[in-house]
């Protein structure tokens, strides 16, 4: 997913000058051919991320199309004064490309664990956030942030993703149907937790229950009516996020759901607000927080049954 992201940004480079890479000591290989073809327009700025935003935001102003490429706690948590003032408050059109979003980094540890960043994006005005769950979503992520006149934050992760759609085109601003369902269940994620939500629905499919899915690459702002849409008619909703589910996707969807006159019940699925203290790989993780296949499609048949 990550490779995908990048690579459309180098690819749009081949036919644009006004674009300007900043790392924070983070992926260099990625950028290494790049770097030796465009020298003048890539800076490695090192850990320090304060003065890395604020130098992003003095290029974006000069008219640069700045990405700045980090780890999610380099590039939105050390850094959210600058975030705030520098980017968001004066509306620059810059690309955040954060790395490694919820537990893609483990067993690194809760210092690089992503899972309160869309609390804080929900803080700020004027800052659009993609969490795309495969490379094609990742893509066009990627052009959208590209051709957008406001900040972007782009959180990614970087295990080697599948391909989960089989279109390729389509509008990134609206929720996503993966799977059409034969009951009034709705499952819809962001992010790489997808794939485990899309397994989960092809276990409860083999037993003649199969929900709607949809992913939500946009999850800031959200389409309100493209959601209400897509939810009309559906009975029991299930938010799947790799992110505390207190003040993620799952929270603010429930704010549209209750401002609305659909008749629906809304179970979020995610992690608990607790520091994680607990050594598992990603794989791991997901199944200690319930946040695996096998924990969703669980969560669903007893959903069903109450």
């Amino acid at each position: 997913m990550r490779n995908a992201f990048i690579n459309t940004i180098l690819e749009a480079c081949l036919g644009r000058d006004d674009i300007f890479v900043i790392s924070g000591d983070a992926g260099l290989g990625v950028f290494d051919t790049f770097k030796e073809e465009h020298p003048d327009r890539f800076l490695n700025l090192g850990a320090a991320e304060q003065n890395m935003i604020g130098f992003a935001a003095g290029m974006a102003m000069t008219g640069y199309k700045v990405l700045v490429y980090n780890i999610i706690p380099f590039v939105l948590y050390r850094c959210y004064e600058q975030v705030r003032n520098d980017i968001c408050y004066q509306e620059l059109p810059i690309i955040l490309a954060g790395i490694g979003s919820g537990l893609t980094y483990a067993p690194q540890g809760m210092t690089h664990y992503s899972v309160e960043d869309l609390s804080l994006a929900r803080t700020l005005p004027n800052l659009t956030v993609l969490s795309p769950i495969d490379p094609i979503e990742a893509r066009l992520a990627a052009d959208y942030a590209l051709s957008a006149d406001r900040p972007v934050y782009v959180r990614l992760a970087k295990r080697g993703e599948p391909d989960i759609h089989t279109d390729k085109q389509f509008d990134i601003n609206k929720p996503q149907r993966l799977v059409e369902g034969n009951i009034p269940v709705a499952l819809l994620c962001h992010g790489s937790i997808g794939e485990e939500t899309l397994n989960a629905a092809r276990m409860l499919t083999e037993e003649g229950i199969q929900p709607h899915v949809f992913s939500v690459p946009m999850v800031q702002p959200l389409n309100r009516e493209a959601l209400l849409h897509s939810l009309r008619g559906v009975q029991i909703v299930v938010t799947i996020e790799e992110h505390y589910c207190s003040c993620g996707f799952g929270a603010a969807l429930r704010e549209v759901v209750m401002d609305s006159d659909l008749r629906c019940s809304l179970t979020t699925l995610g992690i608990p607000s607790q520091f994680i203290h607990e050594v598992h790989d990603t794989a791991g993780m997901r199944k200690l927080f319930k946040i695996d296949a096998v924990s969703i499609a669980d969560t669903v048949r007893k959903l069903l049954k109450g």
